[in-house]
């Protein structure tokens, strides 16, 4: 899928579920923390293509992704992309191809996102709140780039560095203190694996398998014929799929917020 589609469908699910939290397990939370959870998974469901690098020193090319905050984060995609077909020719077997790029290996994994999610806990747990800011800061940077993308590409890097800086700055603020934060990492976590199921379902799969072997393959890629497959940027995604997105979110919106506003109302 789409970057924007990927963010939006993060998004979605972080929304759909505080909403059943809230309905099914009585487990309420803050207007700030389902907005902070909300753009950190948004963040989450971008950063697995950060392994798709462009051209660092033109600020070309890239994922959408990878030009959020401009030539450094084409440079961390890079680093991300060269770990990653690296990881991938150490473990590859006979049967896996020779490949160029580490793009749709090692962070469209499941160790992947079970890595991420627990070392964005681990860090906030150890760092506190400069910890969180520097995490707020860098996945509402990507959520930004996500699901505002048109206006992101007009605006230009530095504006949005600007903005997810100013955005982590303010929640910082008004975060209480005392805590590891460890939704953030959840966030993270769910925004990958909601990634990868984007992936699955296109042409070209995710190895979400690994590291299973199948055959004398490590790095099978796992999705459905391609007559089911989804192509990205297609008229079914950019239409059908986001406004599924679209309206789970604004429903999960309207169910968060209606019993407050009927108390305010009621005055119960």
């Amino acid at each position: 899928m789409m970057g924007p589609s990927h963010a939006l469908s993060g998004a979605s699910v972080w929304l759909a579920g505080c909403w059943a939290l809230d309905q099914f397990a009585g487990y309420e939370q803050s207007p700030l923390a389902i907005a902070v959870g909300t753009a950190v998974c948004a963040g989450g469901a971008l950063f697995p293509d950060l392994d798709l690098s462009g051209k660092v020193t033109r600020n070309q090319g890239g994922a959408t992704v990878a030009r959020t905050f401009g030539v450094v984060s084409l440079f961390v995609a890079e680093v991300i992309e060269k770990v990653s077909l690296g990881v991938y020719h150490a473990t590859k077997l006979s049967k896996d191809p020779h490949r160029n790029n580490g793009h749709r290996t090692l962070t469209h994994t499941i160790p992947f996102t079970v890595l991420v999610g627990w070392g964005t806990t681990a860090l906030c747990t150890a760092y506190g709140k400069w910890a969180v800011i520097g995490i707020l800061f860098f996945m509402i940077g990507l959520a930004l780039r996500g699901l505002f993308d048109e206006w992101a590409k007009r605006a230009g890097w530095v504006i949005v560095t600007l903005v997810a800086l100013a955005a982590a700055w303010f929640t910082y603020l008004h975060l209480p203190g005392g805590r590891g934060y460890p939704m953030l990492g959840l966030a993270v976590g769910v925004g990958c694996f909601v990634h990868i199921l984007g992936d699955l379902v296109t042409k070209a799969g995710v190895p979400i398998l690994w590291p299973i072997p199948i055959g004398r393959r490590m790095w099978k890629m796992i999705g459905p014929p391609n007559k089911y497959s989804l192509t990205a940027g297609s008229t079914f995604e950019v239409v059908v799929l986001r406004g599924v997105f679209t309206v789970v979110s604004v429903l999960a919106i309207v169910g968060l917020l209606m019993p407050t506003l009927y108390r305010h109302f009621t005055g119960g």
